[in-house]
C-alpha cells in the first residue's frame, strides 16, 4: 500500500522539473508513464473507503428520504431534509433539494457509486443510470423532481466487482466500462425503460437485453468511457496493462452499428489517458478546422489529438504545467467555438500549495498547437476536485467531499486569468466533514460525479457512499 507521503514526493519530484506556467512537451516521467503515481492514488482510495466503511453492504448505512411534497429549499445556507439531523442537513447555495435515493433502494447490495449518465425519451421524459459497483441502476426525474426506480443491468463479468465503473450516453444507447477484469464494455438501450411500470423493477440480463457488447479490451478493463455522438464512436481510456499495443491510450470503438461495434484503431502515442473529450473542432485555428479533435487529460499533461484517421492518429501538442499532480479531466467552454477550456487536477490538493482548495485551470487553446495555461481559480471550501462539465458558460463540477459546485465562467473571454469568476451556487451531499477545519477534508467522498444536461434544471449527483441526489440551481 502507497502512503501519502510516497504520493507527495512523487509529486514534488516531477514538479522539481518544471519551469514557468506551462510545459510544451515536458519530459517524459517514468513515475507517471509506469503508473506508480496513478496506483498508489487508487491504493490510497482503497485505504480510505474500506476506513470509512464503503465497502460495507449499503442496507446498513443510508436510507432514503420519504418526502411526500416538493422540494427542500436552500435557505440561509441550509437545506434541511431531515429536521434536526445534521448529517441530514445540508450546505447550500442556489440549489436547491429535490429527492434523495439510497443505493440500495437504488437496487445495489454494494453500493459503491461512481459514474452517472441522463437520457432523454422523445415525449421529453427523464432518465438516469447510475453507476454502482455492481452494476448500472435506472430511473426516472419525475417532472416534479422525483427519482424513480426502474431497474438496473448488472456488471457483466463473473470477477471481482470494481466501483470503477464508468459510463457515458449515445443517442438512446448507454455506455458503459469497468475497472473489473474481463468486464468489456456494455451497450444498453434506455429507451427499454420508457414502458417499464415502477412498481415493478426490471432487472435486465446481459444474454438477453444488451443491444451490443464489445470486449477488444486488454483484460478487459478501462478506467474510462468517451463519447463523439457526432462521429458515432465512443473511446476505451485507460485500459489496463500500459503495456498494451494501444498503450492505455485511446481506444477507438466504431458504435455506428450499436449491435455490432468494432474497434477502428487506438492513438498509443502519449500512453495512459485518464480521461478526454473527442469532438469536431469548429474553433478559431483553421488548420484544424472540421478535424476530429481529441483533448486528453493525461496524469501530468493536456494533450491535444487529431484522431481524424483512427489507424494513424497524430499528438498536435502535449503540455504540462509546474502544479501538475495528477491531471484528471476537463471539458472545453464553447462546443461550437474552441477557444477555452478548463482543467481539473485530481491530487494537487496535497501538494502544500493550495491550502487542500481544488483549483480549476483555465487554458487559452486558440491554437492547438500551442495551449496556454491563462489563470485558474481557486474555491473557499477544503476537498478535492473530480470531474466537470461547462453548459452555456457555468462549469458544473462533481467535487468529492464538496459535492455540486457550479462556477460562473462568462468571464473568461474578457479575463482569462479567472480573477472574475465566481461561484453561482454549490450543494455539499457530504455534511460529516462540514464542521471541521476550512469546511472539509482531503478525502475521496462524497460526490463522484453528476449529470446536468436535463432542459428540465434537475441535476443527478452520484455518490460514493450514500445514493443519487436530485437538486436544482434556483437562478
Amino acid at each position: 500500500m502507497k502512503s501519502q507521503s510516497f504520493l507527495v514526493a512523487v509529486v514534488a519530484a516531477w514538479q522539481s522539473t518544471a519551469m514557468g506556467k506551462e510545459i510544451p512537451n515536458p519530459p517524459r516521467s517514468e513515475r507517471y508513464d509506469s503508473g506508480e503515481v496513478h496506483e498508489g492514488i487508487m491504493a490510497l482510495k482503497h485505504a480510505q473507503w474500506t476506513a470509512q466503511g464503503v465497502f460495507e453492504p449499503p442496507s446498513t448505512q443510508f436510507k432514503s428520504f420519504a418526502l411526500s411534497e416538493g422540494p427542500v429549499p436552500c435557505v440561509d445556507g441550509f437545506a434541511e431534509v431531515v429536521p434536526g439531523d445534521k448529517n441530514n442537513t445540508f450546505a447550500c447555495s442556489n440549489v436547491d433539494f429535490y429527492d434523495f435515493k439510497s443505493h440500495a433502494d437504488l437496487g445495489s447490495a454494494m453500493g459503491q457509486g461512481s459514474s452517472s449518465w441522463g437520457w432523454t425519451s422523445p415525449e421529453g421524459r427523464e432518465f438516469v443510470a447510475v453507476a454502482q459497483a455492481d452494476g448500472a441502476a435506472f430511473a426516472e426525474i419525475t417532472k416534479a423532481g422525483k427519482l424513480v426506480y426502474l431497474g438496473r443491468l448488472p456488471q457483466y463479468t463473473t470477477a471481482k466487482p470494481s466501483i470503477w465503473r464508468e459510463l457515458r450516453g449515445y443517442k438512446n444507447y448507454i455506455v458503459i466500462g469497468s475497472e473489473a477484469i474481463d468486464h468489456g464494455v456494455q451497450i444498453f438501450d434506455m429507451s427499454k425503460l420508457v414502458s417499464i411500470d415502477a412498481s415493478s423493477p426490471v432487472t435486465f440480463t446481459n444474454d438477453k437485453d444488451l443491444t451490443g457488447y464489445w470486449n477488444g479490451l486488454p483484460v478487459g478493463r478501462t478506467h474510462n468511457i468517451v463519447i463523439n455522438e457526432e462521429k458515432s464512436y465512443a473511446v476505451a481510456v485507460g485500459a489496463q496493462p500500459r503495456t498494451s499495443a494501444c498503450g492505455s491510450g485511446l481506444i477507438f470503438i466504431d458504435l455506428s452499428d450499436p449491435s455490432k461495434p468494432f474497434s477502428p484503431g487506438c492513438a498509443p502515442g502519449d500512453g495512459y489517458v485518464h480521461d478526454a473529450q473527442c469532438i469536431v473542432y469548429r474553433g478559431p485555428d483553421e488548420k484544424y478546422n472540421g478535424r476530429d479533435i481529441c483533448y486528453g487529460y493525461n496524469e501530468d499533461t493536456l494533450t491535444i489529438y487529431d484522431v481524424t484517421d483512427k489507424n494513424t492518429t497524430n499528438i498536435i501538442s502535449r503540455t504540462g504545467y509546474e502544479s501538475s499532480a495528477f491531471t484528471h479531466q476537463g471539458w472545453v467552454l464553447d462546443k461550437e467555438w474552441q477557444e477555452y477550456l478548463v482543467l481539473d487536477d485530481e491530487y494537487d490538493e496535497y501538494d502544500g500549495k493550495n491550502a487542500g482548495k481544488p483549483v480549476t485551470y483555465f487554458w487559452d487553446i486558440k491554437s492547438l498547437e500551442a495551449p496556454k495555461l491563462t489563470g485558474s481559480y481557486q474555491h473557499t471550501r477544503k476537498g478535492i476536485d473530480h470531474n466537470q462539465f461547462v453548459i452555456d458558460g457555468f462549469a458544473y463540477q462533481s467535487n468529492y467531499g464538496q459535492g455540486l459546485s457550479i462556477l460562473d465562467l462568462t468571464s473568461i473571454p474578457t479575463d482569462p486569468t479567472g480573477g472574475s469568476v465566481t461561484e453561482a451556487g454549490y450543494f455539499d451531499v457530504y455534511p460529516e466533514d462540514d464542521e471541521m477545519e476550512g469546511g472539509g477534508q482531503l478525502e475521496f467522498v462524497g460526490s463522484w460525479s453528476h449529470y446536468p444536461f436535463f432542459k428540465s434544471g434537475y441535476i443527478l449527483v452520484n455518490t460514493i457512499e450514500r445514493g443519487a441526489f436530485v437538486v436544482k440551481r434556483t437562478t
